[in-house]
């Protein structure tokens, strides 16, 4: 797609970074905390004042972004939100032909309209594109431990991935443009049942009456250890969800297009589907703004 060139030495990139929500905005204090200059735009710009006082130069739209950075991290909630950033009236594709720049998307979205928007906006601008979308959480994002899957030429991810190592611990190129995304619903569909998982081993531990707590602890080592198990299980347990991982909403959109791209590929994936109807009726009963890890109030918990 695109073998991008940029003029400045390597960890000395001017950067915006487009969406400051929960990840977007671990991912400023994260840039901002290691000295990097970083301009920023949100759709609701109530979220940028803690940013700007930390250092963060405000923009008035993601065009304003993309005429003032090498490389732009978009950091939104879906594939429409990726679209008005980029292809909007004052999107990122309106900054003019033969522009020097790349646009790193950290979101989670449709493979083939990845595809679609980076081929769209190589040849409005000239910019290259690569998906990277990550896991981990803003903890994880402020400490520089997000697991990040990238898609994208060679020479844009080597690119990509000198400032995407600021925040992540692990950088992994997956092939072209469009192979970040499709490694991310893997890692989604892994997240989504796990999460539900929990949940009811939780439930079932609970109502058998022994000690739900210890579970992680006894079950060290053995084929069932997991991170889930380690990390996600402790808090649903304690009833702790603060601060937040994630949406709900966001993991349950994450669900629909793994489920929607396993039926584009022919497969019939009966996990996934039981997951994903899960966080559709958590999400119905208006728990869309909960943290994902509290699934378990669909079993009582």
């Amino acid at each position: 797609m695109s073998d991008t060139k940029l003029p400045q030495e390597p960890g000395r990139r001017s950067l915006g970074v487009v969406g400051t929500g929960l990840m977007g905005s671990a991912i400023v204090r994260r840039l901002r905390a290691l000295g990097h200059d970083v301009t920023i735009w949100n759709r609701e710009p109530e979220a940028l004042p803690p940013l700007l006082a930390l250092g963060a130069t405000g923009a008035d739209s993601p065009r304003d972004v993309g005429e003032t950075s090498e490389i732009v991290l978009l950091c939104v909630l879906d594939g429409k939100a990726v679209s008005d950033c980029v292809f909007g009236p004052d999107g990122i594709a309106t900054v003019g032909r033969d522009h020097p720049g790349l646009l790193v998307d950290l979101s989670t979205i449709d493979p083939t309209a990845t595809r679609d928007y980076a081929a769209r906006l190589h040849a409005a601008t000239g910019m290259g594109w690569v998906d990277a979308p990550m896991s981990g959480g803003p903890a994880a994002a402020e400490a520089g431990r997000l697991t990040v899957m990238a898609g994208g030429s060679e020479t844009d991810v080597a690119c990509a991935a000198e400032v995407l190592r600021f925040i992540a611990a692990n950088v992994t190129a997956m092939g072209p443009v469009g192979a970040g995304q499709v490694a991310k619903l893997v890692n989604q569909a892994l997240v989504g049942t796990g999460f539900v998982l929990m949940a009811e081993a939780l439930a079932l531990a609970e109502a058998a009456g022994i000690d739900a707590a210890r579970l992680p602890e006894c079950l060290a080592g053995g084929f069932a250890d997991s991170a889930l198990l380690a990390q996600i299980y402790p808090a649903m347990q304690a009833r702790h969800f603060e601060p937040k991982l994630g949406y709900a909403r966001q993991l349950d959109k994450d669900m629909r297009n793994v489920q929607a791209f396993a039926e584009v590929l022919g497969l019939d994936l009966k996990m996934v589907e039981l997951a994903t109807e899960r966080f559709a009726t958590f999400v119905a009963a208006g728990h869309g703004m909960q943290d994902s890890r509290e699934i378990g109030r669909l079993y009582g918990l």
